[in-house]
């Protein structure tokens, strides 16, 4: 197996030859893949796409879809609770952090009905893109407009379910030339195996999976970092649990001062 690295705007991919059938001995296909300007690459199953460009809140929008309070009794992937929990503190990984973010939802007095209360609560008087019958997002023009003028290429999109409009804004925005990353704990399906099969779908298209307080993490980059009170705060208020066993470092970290440059 011969590999090489390609790079683009900031996007490597590594190259390699591969077998394209197993049943066809001898038959070798060369899969080779170029990037240009950073969106025109695509994962294929004999190539891997290696984006080492960091996630921040000047590059990346947050896109939340169709979390909506009729779907919450239908949702098996997850534990509720646990699901909702994390879709507020993705919110406020947005809000607090200042990135780009879109919600967005059917109508309210549809079946589905309105967004969580916990993140209707979180996000205020942030503007809802109402959508019609549309599972792709980008079908829609007031949410492609809407993602558009964020001025941000990154998208990091959560949402239920995993196979319906997830997947479909996922696969839309894929299309688009942006560059996805679906955040799979703030996702849910049916099942476990419904959520499990649409990630893979979307991995092998070209999203990247991330979780919702990685991200947050990310976007924090140091712990003297001057966003660094954000993560803290999700910590404490998302997940208590780290909260607690960490607290006094992150304290006793922050009093010594900046870091020698």
């Amino acid at each position: 197996m011969a590999a090489s690295l390609a790079s683009g705007s900031r996007r490597s991919l590594i190259r390699f030859s591969a077998l394209v059938d197993p049943a066809h001995s001898g038959h070798r296909q060369r899969c080779i893949h170029s990037c240009r300007d950073g969106h025109q690459c695509r994962r294929q199953p004999s190539e891997h796409l290696v984006n080492l460009e960091p996630l921040t809140p000047e590059n990346t929008t947050i896109v939340l879809v169709d979390h909506a309070v009729g779907f919450a009794n239908v949702l098996r992937s997850h534990d509720t609770a646990e699901h909702i929990n994390n879709v507020a503190g993705l919110a406020k990984t947005a809000l607090w952090y200042g990135s780009g973010l879109v919600a967005t939802n059917g109508r309210p007095d549809k079946p589905s009905g309105p967004l969580y209360p916990q993140l209707k609560e979180t996000i205020g008087d942030h503007p809802v893109v109402e959508r019609g019958g549309n599972f792709n997002g980008f079908l829609d023009a007031d949410f492609a407009r809407a993602v558009r003028e964020t001025g941000r290429r990154k998208l990091a999109i959560a949402g239920v379910s995993t196979e319906g409009c997830v997947l479909q804004t996922v696969l839309g925005a894929l299309r688009e030339n942006y560059e996805v990353y679906l955040v799979v704990d703030a996702t849910a399906s049916l099942t476990a195996e419904t959520h499990a099969v649409a990630v893979e779908r979307m991995v092998q298209a070209g999203a990247s999976p991330v979780t919702w307080f990685s991200l947050a993490g990310e976007f924090t980059v140091d712990h003297r970092s001057a966003t660094a009170p954000h993560f803290q705060r999700l910590m404490r208020e998302h997940v208590p649990t780290m909260a607690m066993g960490v607290q006094s470092y992150l304290s006793a970290l922050q009093q010594t001062g900046p870091r020698p440059a």
